[in-house]
C-alpha cells in the first residue's frame, strides 16, 4: 500500500510535468512569429541559392563584386533568365562600344575575370556559354538596369564630340580616318590579296568599334563600300558582322564578305596612317604570298580531308592546315 508521502510526491511530479508542457506550449505560441520569420528567411535563402547557384572560379577570376552600386540581391529572386547567351553577347558589345564602361570596369562590375569575359565573348550560339559566370552575371547586370529604367548608353554624344575635332585630325565626321583616296591592287575586281587571319581581323574590328563616334551601322556601310565588282554583296548587315565576330579560329569565317571587306578597310587605314607592317603581317606574306594570299574562296570551316587512320589534322596560327 502506498504511503501518503509517496502519493504526494508523485502528484508533485505530474504537476511539474504539466507545468513544463504548458510552459513549452506557451513558448511555442510566443515564438511562433519568430519561427515563421525564420522559415521564410530560410525559404528565401534556398530560392536564392537555386536561382543563383555558386560557380567555381579559376584562380584568375576576380573576386565577385556587386553588380551595381545599389545592389539588391533579392530583386531578381524568382525572375527567370529570359535571354540566351547570344543576346547577352550582343548587349555586352553594344554597351562597351557605346562607352558604357571599359572592358576592365565591366568585368569588375559583374564580378568576373577578363579570361571569363573573353572566353564568353568568343563563343557563338544560343546555348554556348550557358554555364559561364559572365553570362549569368551580365544578364543580372542588364536586367537590374532595365528594372530601374536605365537605358543603354548612346553613341550620339560621342559622335558629336568626335565630329567637332574631326577636321583637326584629317578624319571624317565619324572620327575615322578618311581612306577614300586609297586604292589597293586588285580592289576594282574584288581580288585584293589578304594577309591577315580571321582572328586578327576580329581583334581589329573590336578595337575599331570601341572608338568614339563609330557605330556598327556605319561600319557595315564602310565594309560594303570596299566592294566594287561582281562579287559585291547586296548588303552587309549587323547580324552578319556579329556572326563573324562570334567565331573563333584563324580561318573561321574566311569566306565571308565581312572578312574580306574588313581586311581591305583596315589595310587602307594602315597605309593612310603611315603604320609599318607588323611582324605577324610579314610572316603571313611569307607564308601566303606564293599562294596568292590567304584563302578566301573555300570555306575552311567545312573543308574535308581524306587521310590515313591515325593522321592528325590541325590548323596553325597562320591558318595553314597541316595533315
Amino acid at each position: 500500500m502506498a504511503r501518503p508521502s509517496d502519493v504526494h510526491t508523485h502528484d508533485n511530479k505530474e504537476n511539474t510535468d504539466t507545468s513544463k508542457g504548458t510552459s513549452n506550449a506557451a513558448n511555442k505560441h510566443t515564438n511562433g512569429g519568430a519561427d515563421s520569420s525564420n522559415d521564410s528567411a530560410a525559404k528565401n535563402t534556398t530560392l536564392s541559392s537555386i536561382l543563383n547557384p555558386p560557380t567555381k572560379r579559376k584562380s584568375t577570376d576576380a573576386a565577385p563584386t556587386t553588380v551595381d552600386p545599389d545592389n539588391e540581391s533579392d530583386d531578381l529572386i524568382g525572375v527567370p533568365i529570359d535571354q540566351n547567351p547570344d543576346q547577352i553577347r550582343r548587349k555586352i558589345r553594344t554597351f562597351i562600344e557605346a562607352g558604357g564602361m571599359k572592358v576592365g570596369e565591366f568585368c569588375d562590375a559583374i564580378g568576373v575575370s577578363n579570361n571569363s569575359y573573353n572566353n564568353f565573348l568568343k563563343q557563338s550560339g544560343r546555348t554556348k556559354g550557358l554555364n559561364s559566370a559572365t553570362f549569368e552575371n551580365a544578364w543580372a547586370f542588364f536586367k537590374k538596369r532595365e528594372m530601374k529604367g536605365i537605358k543603354m548608353p548612346s553613341k550620339k554624344k560621342q559622335k558629336t564630340e568626335a565630329a567637332a575635332s574631326a577636321a583637326k585630325d584629317g578624319k571624317d565626321d565619324s572620327g575615322v580616318v578618311d581612306i577614300s583616296g586609297i586604292e589597293l591592287p586588285g580592289e576594282k575586281e574584288d581580288a585584293v590579296e589578304v594577309y591577315d587571319t580571321c582572328d586578327t581581323i576580329r581583334k581589329k574590328i573590336d578595337a575599331h568599334l570601341r572608338k568614339p563616334g563609330v557605330t556598327q551601322a556605319q561600319f557595315c556601310r564602310d565594309l560594303l563600300a570596299q566592294y566594287h565588282g561582281p562579287k559585291k554583296p547586296a548588303h552587309i548587315t549587323g547580324s552578319q558582322l556579329a556572326n563573324f565576330r562570334g567565331k573563333k579560329g584563324p580561318n573561321a569565317g574566311n569566306s565571308t564578305s565581312v572578312f574580306y571587306a574588313a581586311y581591305v578597310f583596315f589595310e587602307k587605314m594602315r597605309i593612310k596612317e603611315g603604320k609599318k607592317k607588323t611582324k605577324e603581317r610579314e610572316e603571313m606574306e611569307a607564308i601566303w604570298g606564293p599562294k596568292g594570299g590567304f584563302e578566301i574562296e573555300k570555306n575552311m570551316s567545312t573543308a574535308r580531308y581524306i587521310v590515313s587512320i591515325g593522321t592528325e589534322v590541325y590548323t596553325n596560327k597562320y591558318g595553314e592546315v597541316h595533315l
